[in-house]
């Protein structure tokens, strides 16, 4: 009787003894990741997931540019506009993304001119539908596509911009041939802008 009380009191000192080395284990490896990410503040910046024509590229589109990546910008004094990505997509679109900021200390409303001067695209409110791309080498213009409802495969719905709010675009339109490197945007308010494919 002893000795099966003795054993069952050794395996209890036993079990103990790993839980708590398990429980260490897991606390050391359960860190910040060692001494490289002490000190960091965490990382704050979120990424719109894609959607439908108002929020960014329909599904099918290409990969997520970099956020510190900047192809191009442009500036009209009230808005800044920073391109930081035109790709080729599987489907023959060349989608342009980026950022939209109000420069001003004031709130701004995005102008009628950006809509375009299609009565068909009116009825999406305020867009990027008047956005053109330009290819120099090739002598086309490329206008921002549409769905087969009429809607502009762009940003649609913009809201008033805060006092140096930022907002996310995208834009598609037909893809430039393959040998065609670099394009030029055209958009009211701004002056022509060059931006390099990728």
């Amino acid at each position: 009787m002893n000795k099966w009380h003795g054993a069952r009191a050794h395996r209890a000192v036993a079990t103990t003894v790993t839980a708590a080395a398990l429980t260490l284990t897991l606390a050391a490896c359960g860190g910040s990741g060692g001494d490289k990410d002490e000190g960091k503040a965490p990382d704050t910046q979120q990424t719109a997931s894609p959607a439908r024509s108002d929020q960014g590229p329909a599904a099918g589109g290409g990969a997520s540019p970099s956020p510190s990546a900047t192809v191009a910008t442009a500036s009209s004094g009230t808005f800044q506009f920073v391109i930081t990505s035109a790709r080729r997509d599987n489907g023959g679109f060349l989608t342009v993304t980026g950022s939209i900021t109000n420069s001003t200390g004031q709130v701004q409303i995005a102008p009628t001119a950006w809509n375009g001067k299609e009565s068909q695209v009116n009825r999406t409110g305020s867009s990027l539908a008047a956005m053109t791309l330009v290819d120099s080498a090739q002598k086309k213009r490329y206008y921002v596509l549409r769905d087969t409802d009429g809607y502009p495969l762009t940003t649609v719905n913009l809201p008033n911009f805060e006092p140096h709010a930022t907002v996310s675009f995208f834009a598609q339109f037909p893809s430039p041939p393959t040998s065609t490197t670099q394009v030029q945007m055209d958009f009211p308010g701004l002056p022509p802008t060059t931006i390099a494919i990728s």
